[in-house]
């Protein structure tokens, strides 16, 4: 039987894609492809552009000029309950005040794949607590929303996505609030993740994580993508110092860890 169409294409297809605030474009004419299936990471310095493309890909914003295309249609065309069912979306800051608890929160991902009556299973409330016990949460799950603390509030946004099962993640940051332990176990969450076919694409700071984990890679500056593939192929000298105005190096030593060396102007 021969795949769908769909899933021969690129998860998503940029085409020109601009944005402006004001008179400063933010991006300006972004062409590329983020493939399917893989984990592709959004990285350069701060003001470059990179969660306003994000954004733009989650359909938060709507770009100046240029198409986005998911799954070969155009994004703009799409109803926002098909964008809902395709997209899971994880921002960098979690909301500071809601006035439900933590099963409640992680149950919205499930709104997407509710009925007409928009009312919860014995079969979703299950997959909530499934959820909340693989980020380690599920003993506070009747805490009132305000009474977490930023790390736990950005678990339970993964835990949220876990529980809307869209094909494609996008996040933005999410590494935020969280201490080392739970940033090894997120990153090995979304390699399990990509290893079951899901797309995932985040905005990171931190080159050494996104040269270990990508399996693709953006790299942006002052609004134009600089290099775009593999990170051992894109994240070279020459492109790096151009993104970040700085001479910046990316290496692996010895014992295959990344490691990032900043250097001095000349």
């Amino acid at each position: 039987m021969n795949a769908p169409h769909s899933l021969l294409l690129p998860a998503f297809q940029l085409r020109q894609l601009g944005f402006q605030a004001g008179k400063r474009n933010l991006l300006a004419q972004i062409n590329t492809e983020l493939p399917r299936g893989q984990f592709t990471a959004i990285v350069g310095p701060n003001g470059a552009g990179k969660s306003t493309l994000l954004k733009l890909l989650g359909g938060l914003l709507t770009g100046h000029q240029g198409q986005i295309l998911l799954d070969g249609i155009p994004l703009s065309t799409l109803p926002l309950d098909e964008r809902a069912r395709k997209l899971g979306w994880q921002g960098q800051f979690p909301p500071n005040e809601l006035p439900l608890n933590l099963a409640d929160y992680v149950l919205l991902g499930r709104r997407p794949n509710l009925g007409s009556f928009g009312r919860a299973s014995s079969v979703d409330l299950a997959r909530v607590m499934d959820a909340l016990k693989s980020v380690e949460l599920q003993d506070r799950h009747t805490s009132p929303w305000r009474n977490l603390s930023g790390g736990e509030r950005q678990r339970a946004g993964l835990a949220r996505l876990l529980t809307q099962d869209a094909p494609i993640w996008l996040l933005d940051e999410p590494i935020n609030h969280l201490d080392l332990k739970h940033q090894a176990l997120l990153f090995r969450r979304l390699r399990s993740e990509v290893a079951k076919g899901r797309t995932i694409i985040a905005v990171l700071h931190d080159l050494t994580q996104a040269a270990r984990w990508a399996d693709h890679v953006l790299l942006l500056g002052d609004g134009q993508l600089l290099a775009q593939g593999e990170p051992t192929r894109c994240l070279e000298p020459a492109s790096l110092s151009q993104a970040y105005q700085w001479p910046v190096r990316l290496w692996q030593n010895q014992e295959g860890h990344w490691q990032v060396a900043v250097g001095e102007a000349a």
